[in-house]
């Protein structure tokens, strides 16, 4: 329920904040509700991820992309996430969640994501999200940059870190075998 209530409240109330070019950095502020507590009452670890969803929702929703993906038939998909946690946000605890495409590779889009109080970073996560098409299909971030009006500015370069995440974490594409073999 906690989700589909700001989730509504996103479609409802984007448009009254400011416009955004999707090389932009999204800033929201969120507030930790009693239903995103976990028995040792402070934010849930998956509700960070749900708050992330909604964060880059809204990132595109802004810079005009979630409508043109859409008309396109367009939509992205989390692959693979990591995240750290280095405080707890308690009950009532205002907070940012800043987020921005940190660079691509061939195959997908990379976001950071941080959630912030007063300016200190208490979280951070980084996200790779590829897009697929309607009816079926998987589009490279070159096709996405282009439908979408270009990327803003230089192409941010990936950084190393990055890399060497997607490349140890990744698994076989989805018609390949992936047996699990813990030896």
């Amino acid at each position: 329920m906690n989700l589909w209530l700001r989730l509504i409240y996103e479609k409802l109330t984007w448009r009254f904040r400011t416009r955004l070019h999707w090389s932009d950095v999204g800033r929201r502020t969120f507030r930790v509700w009693p239903s995103d507590l976990d028995v040792f009452k402070h934010m849930n670890n998956g509700v960070f991820l749900t708050l992330m969803d909604i964060s880059r929702y809204d990132l595109a929703l802004r810079s005009g992309t979630w409508k043109k993906w859409k008309k396109l038939g367009w939509y992205p998909v989390v692959v693979a996430e990591t995240i750290t946690f280095r405080k707890s946000l308690l009950p009532w605890q205002a907070f940012d969640m800043e987020s921005r495409v940190v660079g691509w590779d061939d195959q997908a889009f990379y976001f950071e994501q941080r959630f912030v109080v007063a300016g200190e970073i208490y979280t951070r996560a980084v996200v790779r999200i590829r897009f697929l098409k309607r009816p079926k299909g998987i589009l490279s971030p070159r096709e996405v940059s282009e439908g979408t009006g270009g990327w803003q500015g230089p192409e941010p370069q990936l950084p190393e870190f990055i890399k060497h995440w997607a490349a140890e974490t990744g698994l076989p594409k989805g018609k390949e075998p992936a047996p699990s073999h813990w030896d």
